[in-house]
């Protein structure tokens, strides 16, 4: 991780589920938790763009059902407003899944843009990605 994130809005809720934009072999995913994030009692945790969440394997190949990853959400329907006030959304979810919480992610390419914002916190992703808006 290089730089800190900045405040963003988060978009996917706890429970969500979420296809995947890499090879790692899961097809869609649900997120449980999201790293790092706090919230009041009661209420459920939220991810958005660059966060990394632990999620489990919903469909996909049969030896990665049922099992928990950490994965960086890279592209989020919900509408954030960047540092120097433009507004982005993108037309779907999608997150990478990694191998550790360091972000060295499972699969060998992402299929899709990424989020300029990933790019910067996450450098193991941003060189698998072919495009970056």
């Amino acid at each position: 991780m290089k730089a800190l994130k900045a405040k963003m809005t988060r978009g996917l809720n706890v429970g969500s589920r979420i296809p995947t934009c890499d090879n790692s072999g899961a097809k869609m995913v649900q997120i449980c938790s999201v790293r790092g994030h706090k919230t009041r009692r009661g209420r459920a945790q939220a991810g958005g763009i660059s966060d990394l969440v632990t999620v489990a394997v919903i469909k996909g190949e049969p030896g990665l059902q049922h099992q928990l990853f950490p994965a960086v959400i890279v592209r989020q329907r919900r509408p954030f407003r960047r540092a120097d006030g433009t507004h982005l959304k993108f037309e779907d979810n999608a997150v990478v899944v990694c191998k550790d919480v360091k972000g060295n992610p499972k699969g060998t390419m992402i299929k899709g843009a990424i989020a300029k914002e990933v790019a910067d916190r996450w450098p193991a992703i941003a060189k698998l990605a072919a495009i970056i808006i």
